[in-house]
């Protein structure tokens, strides 16, 4: 693996809610476009040792959070620094992650949920095996919106 997973930090949960930005309709995943995703994202004990931040030849890439839903399952959300999304990194990303889960966890199978509009990101998970589970709508950044629940069998 030539990425390194660290627990991530205060500070570095602030850095992100701040300065990560995404461009046009992926605005969505800013943190502050959901005030209760983001007290829950800095709130360091409801954080708990759940979120690491990935980081590739000494710099931050992105960060990964790893919820066990039961003794088998992780669900996981995952978070690219803005310039680093859209130009083909997001497989590499992607698969170092599902790797640390996989040590760390053990797990039987993996989940995520994803908006439906991010085909982008639809398309890598794919790739790697993650198969359509169900579509959910969700309350979330003031509106309503519909996601994709997606499992990876182990």
């Amino acid at each position: 693996m030539n990425y390194t997973f660290q627990a991530m930090t205060q500070e570095q949960a602030e850095e992100i809610a701040t300065n990560w930005h995404y461009n046009d309709e992926y605005s969505f995943y800013d943190m502050d476009a959901d005030q209760e995703d983001l007290q829950e994202f800095l709130d360091a004990e409801k954080r708990n040792e759940s979120y690491f931040m990935v980081i590739k030849n000494k710099e931050v890439i992105g960060f990964y959070s790893f919820n066990q839903i039961t003794k088998d399952t992780i669900d996981i959300g995952l978070g690219m620094k803005p310039n680093l999304t859209g130009n083909g990194n997001g497989l590499e990303f992607l698969k170092n992650g599902l790797e640390f889960a996989k040590s760390k966890y053990n797990p039987k199978e993996i989940t995520l949920s994803v908006a439906t509009f991010n085909q982008r990101a639809i398309k890598v998970y794919k790739k790697v095996g993650f198969k359509e589970e169900e579509t959910f709508v969700q309350a979330t950044n003031g509106s309503s919106f519909e996601f994709l629940k997606m499992v990876l069998l182990c």
